[in-house]
Order: structure tokens, then C-alpha cells, then sequence
């Protein structure tokens, strides 16, 4: 945790690696969010960032905060998200990749993320990403022990245009190995709806760049989805709540069909 002097990188005003809401929730389904945060740790400044950048998409994944934690309370499920900014450390890619720490992104450069060395590098791994992927382990690691079934929703979203080029998704529903049952389910129930422009493995199809759900859900043989929400449609309050139902009507509707 931060503060308690067990890593070098983060001060005792600095916010703990991340963030556990509605941790005895009952539900089958465990929601994470590797990128609900925009914190920098005090010793790393700003990275060299503007104050606009640091609430772009290139920090975090915007709405996805306050989207997990309504969505939990519908599905009395439990939510655990990364509360450092992607740009400090992606959680949702290997460490050991040259893109775990970007050094641009989008167009904007991070500064403070240049030429960092080894040990550097070492520091954000220990203090944020190994922490925050050791808490999912554990919980799910809880949850088989007590005979409880678990089903990863990872909740990411995405910027509605990229690189000049408009994205026509509300949302996607990304998969790729190991148990796809529940993703497939999930991609159909949202297609009922009839209404939303729902994508497959878009705008971005799941492969080895990921690291969360592959780690944590292929290894365990665990049912899982990622969903990618277009960030304009979870910007404000009502936008959250109305996404929260669309979601929350899916994953149950998707888990009967699974169960059937």
C-alpha cells in the first residue's frame, strides 16, 4: 500500500495501487479496470504532460471509474481497478513490453517517460502493476478455494476517434482464447438490444498485446468478456447509469445463456 514505506516510488500521500469497491459482492461476475485511473505518483510530477492530457483518453480510460461502480452495485458484484494513469504504467500489458510505459502516445509526448532505465522502469512495476495484479489473483484465488464460480468482466473504454479515423461502435465485446462462452453470450444479448451498434473484437480484437484477461482468465479456465464502452456515450452521470442497465441487462441475460 502506499505510505508504508514497502516501495520506493509512491509516498505517503499518494494513493494505494488500487481501489476495491463492493468486495463481498455476491454475484458471479468480478469487474475489473485496468485503466479507471489518472493518479501520478508525486516523485513523477506530471510527466511532462499538460493538464489536458492528463484527462485525455491516452491517461485513462475515461468513464469507466464511476461506470464499474454502478455496474457492481446493479450486479452486486465486486470491482477492483488500477488507480494510477495508463501512462505510468498500462496494467493491461505485459511489463516487460516496451508499451507498458509509453513514450508517446496518440500524438503527445510523455516526456517523463523517456529513456528510463532498468531500474526505473523496476519501480512502477513493484509499486502499481504487480500489486494491483496480485489483488485479482488473490481474489480469484479466494473465490475458487470457497467453490464460488467467477466470470472476468474487464471494463475498458474507448475514444471515438482515433488517428483521424471515426470509430461508428456504442460498444465492443473483445475475446480471443480460452473459455469464450460467456463473451460470445455476452456479444449476442447486447446485439438483441436492436438499437445498439455493437462491434466483435472492435475497436480493438483481444490478442498477446493484452495482458489481464489472458493472464488471469485463460490460466484458471475462467468465462470472461472485455468491453469496450465509446467514451462519449459514459462521459457524465446519466450516460454512466444508462450503461450500467445496458450492461447489467447483458451480463445476466448472457450468464442464463451460458448456464443453460
Amino acid at each position: 500500500m502506499a505510505g508504508d514505506g514497502t516501495d520506493a516510488l509512491l509516498g505517503l500521500n499518494d494513493p494505494a495501487p488500487f481501489g476495491l469497491f463492493n468486495a463481498a459482492g455476491a454475484s458471479p461476475f468480478l469487474l475489473i479496470g485496468d485503466h479507471a485511473g489518472a493518479a501520478i505518483p508525486a516523485a513523477l510530477g506530471d510527466l511532462g504532460l499538460s493538464a489536458a492530457d492528463r484527462r485525455r483518453h491516452i491517461a485513462i480510460d475515461i468513464g469507466v471509474h464511476e461506470l464499474g461502480h454502478r455496474l457492481a452495485e446493479r450486479l452486486d458484484a465486486a470491482f477492483l481497478y488500477q488507480t494510477y494513469s495508463r501512462l505510468v504504467i498500462d496494467c493491461n500489458r505485459d511489463p516487460v513490453r516496451d508499451d507498458a510505459i509509453p513514450a508517446v502516445s496518440d500524438g503527445s509526448r510523455i516526456n517523463g517517460n523517456e529513456a528510463l532505465d532498468a531500474t526505473a522502469r523496476a519501480a512502477r512495476v513493484a509499486a502499481i502493476h504487480a500489486p494491483y495484479h496480485r489483488a485479482i489473483s488473490d481474489m480469484i484465488g479466494a473465490r475458487c478455494a470457497s467453490g464460488r464460480d467467477t466470470i472476468l468482466l474487464s471494463l475498458h473504454s474507448f475514444t471515438p476517434v482515433m488517428d483521424g479515423i471515426a470509430r461508428p461502435w456504442d460498444v465492443g465485446v473483445l475475446h480471443w482464447l480460452g473459455r469464450t462462452d460467456f463473451a460470445h453470450a455476452m456479444l449476442a444479448t447486447l446485439r438483441d438490444d436492436g438499437v445498439l451498434a455493437v462491434g466483435d473484437n472492435v475497436p480493438y480484437a483481444m490478442d498477446a498485446t493484452d495482458f489481464t484477461v489472458p493472464f488471469h482468465a485463460f490460466a484458471r479456465d475462467l468465462s470472461y468478456a472485455e468491453i469496450e464502452v465509446r467514451q462519449d456515450l459514459i462521459g457524465d452521470s446519466q450516460g454512466q447509469s444508462i450503461w450500467a442497465d445496458h450492461l447489467r441487462r447483458a451480463a445476466e441475460a448472457a450468464l442464463l445463456r451460458i448456464s443453460e
